[in-house]
């Protein structure tokens, strides 16, 4: 990965809603890269857009989900540890309500590090201290139960199935108010020039319906209102 690129790609991809994401993804044959269940669970949260570190859990199971394999080299812990700076945790939390996969010095600990942002499809447990931290967390919501009430760890950095969307290591995400978004990597380029070009279409597009026009042939616009587009960009 070039860490220029990426910063272009990604400062590009501020500017795109989640929204306008899933539309060109769609477009490209993609239609499930909206992760269920992942909402900001903080009010007026910006935008945010990294690299994906993916964590996986699966289903507790009682001699492996203990309070003593939170001291396991392999372990929660020691994934944080490997999270490079500016990327978005995706925890694969199974869609667990009734266990907090996830707690406030974790996510301390994530910021500390220079962690972007936490996605999951499962719930976080100490939600004040959670929010605390700074760290922007988009989630199911909160759950009092430890994690090993529910899941059990197993590794980071594998491919995971994260509120039903495959998630693999280093894909794009883009969390917004609406949720969370998956960009493959391979498409990253692509995805954002469509995605640039569709936002200021549709900005385009809002301003003349703010100016009073009806919507048939503006939105989509037909082969004259895309005329009138393409002449006012010049």
């Amino acid at each position: 990965m070039d860490a220029t690129k990426d910063a272009a790609a990604f400062e590009a991809l501020a500017g795109v809603t989640t929204a306008t994401l899933t539309t060109i993804l769609l477009k490209k044959g993609l239609r499930n890269v909206w992760i269920r269940g992942a909402f900001p669970l903080a009010p007026g949260l910006p935008r945010m857009v990294g690299r994906a570190f993916t964590v996986r859990f699966i289903p507790a199971r009682e001699d492996l989900a203990t309070p003593e394999s939170w001291s396991s080299p392999k372990s929660t812990r020691a994934a944080i540890e490997q999270m490079p700076a500016g990327c978005i945790a995706v925890v694969d939390a199974q869609g667990v309500t009734d266990a907090g996969f996830w707690g406030d010095i974790l996510c301390a600990r994530m910021a500390r590090r220079g962690v972007a942002a936490l996605v999951s499809d499962g719930a976080v447990r100490d939600l004040a201290g959670v929010l605390s931290t700074g760290l922007p967390v988009w989630a199911r919501g909160a759950a009092a139960p430890p994690s090993v009430a529910g899941l059990t760890f197993v590794d980071w950095q594998q491919p995971v199935g994260c509120g039903g969307v495959a998630v693999f290591p280093d894909d794009v995400i883009v969390a917004d108010q609406d949720g969370a978004v998956v960009v493959p990597a391979a498409l990253l380029d692509e995805v954002v020039a469509l995605a640039v070009e569709q936002e200021r279409l549709e900005g385009w597009i809002m301003d003349e319906v703010r100016a009073g026009a009806a919507l048939p042939g503006l939105y989509p616009p037909n082969a004259e209102q895309r005329a009138r587009y393409e002449a006012a960009k010049q």
